[in-house]
């Protein structure tokens, strides 16, 4: 299995990433996956584990499988420390070949959200790794998912720092193209649905999607949806123009 490499975004922020070195094709998509793992999400958190399972196993049927470096974090406030952030990190960018569905914990609800948190290290980091395979000639895109019930009240990262990130992302010439998804799962209780709205407006990512409730049903077309975007980001690769929407709606 290719060895892991420490990378540092910004001053605070840190992420794992598979040594550049053992990296065998010429072209690869970068996908982040962030979880909320926040009180709110009590109840729900088997039905959102099998969620991430689903998504990664369909793309492992993917015709793009070998192009795909996946990470995939949760955040909540549990994982503060100090004044580090509030996201852990279940694995860095790894080849999807690599990636064992048992090794993805049933998640444990606690906390705030840090989302501002959870949106910079998500962009972050794929802004700092891109860069890294792009100054040695990999052909690189990517897609970001952040999936929440509940607005920012938790972070360490601040909104300018999420804009800021978002916007090298597009403009920085970093990646061929590169698309940030906000997901929304409801609970059935407050406004989560224009919270996030307010927040995909505020800080610029592209496209924000609500899912309904956190029930199976719902969950599993998020992991279709969430699979089939990453096969069609995978598509466009090469293309120099950005993958299309999947759906307004999940």
């Amino acid at each position: 299995m290719s060895d892991m490499d420490t990378f540092q975004i910004g001053s605070g922020f840190t992420f794992a990433g598979t040594n550049i070195a053992d990296l065998e094709a010429a072209e690869y998509t970068l996908v982040t996956i962030a979880l909320d793992e926040t009180g709110s999400i009590s109840g729900y958190e088997s039905q959102i584990t099998d969620m991430l399972k689903a998504a990664i196993d369909a793309c492992k049927r993917s015709p793009f499988s070998e192009n795909l470096l996946i990470r995939v974090i949760r955040f909540g406030s549990q994982y503060r420390r100090g004044s580090s952030d509030g996201v852990d990190e279940l694995h860095g960018f790894k080849p999807l070949v690599a990636i064992d569905l048992a090794d993805y914990p049933i998640l444990r609800a606690g906390g705030m959200t840090p989302l501002n948190d959870a949106v910079y290290s998500g962009v972050g980091a794929m802004n700092v790794y891109a860069k890294e395979l792009v100054d040695l000639d990999f052909a690189v895109n990517g897609i970001t998912f952040v999936i929440t019930d509940g607005g920012e009240n938790a972070s360490v990262a601040t909104a300018q720092m999420v804009q800021d990130e978002l916007q090298r992302s597009v403009t920085g010439e970093i990646m061929e193209s590169h698309y940030s998804v906000l997901i929304g799962i409801g609970t059935g209780s407050g406004d989560a649905d224009g919270v996030l709205q307010a927040f995909q407006a505020d800080t610029g990512m592209d496209q924000f999607i609500w899912a309904g409730d956190a029930n199976a049903g719902n969950l599993a077309k998020l992991a279709q949806f969430v699979s089939q975007s990453i096969s069609s980001t995978s598509q466009a690769l090469g293309t120099g123009g950005p993958s299309r929407q999947i759906s307004a709606t999940i």
